[in-house]
């Protein structure tokens, strides 16, 4: 795991986001989960802009998250809508 995500940080996010800091397999928290990565991921790719493997593992992580939205917007609209809200994604 990378330095910028450790233990304490991935438990706060799937505890504010999944409902507590065990339940890894929320759709909730993954979602938090990659968003997180991915803020991080781009913050480095401006300062690396060479780095061509942390850019293909970023459109990699972005395709990740736009599937499980995809899931639980189909799941559940109203979940997805405050998520989208609360992370400050899409539009």
């Amino acid at each position: 795991m990378s330095e910028y995500l450790t233990k304490e940080k991935k438990a706060e996010i799937f505890k504010q986001y999944g409902g507590s800091e065990k339940n890894t397999g929320s759709t909730e928290g993954q979602i938090a989960l990659f968003t997180f990565r991915i803020q991080e991921m781009s913050g480095h790719l401006k300062d690396n802009p060479k780095d061509h493997a942390c850019r293909k593992a970023l459109l990699s992580m972005v395709g990740k998250r736009k599937r499980l939205l995809g899931y639980l917007q189909k799941i559940d609209l109203e979940k997805y809508r405050e998520l989208i809200e609360k992370l400050g994604i899409r539009k």
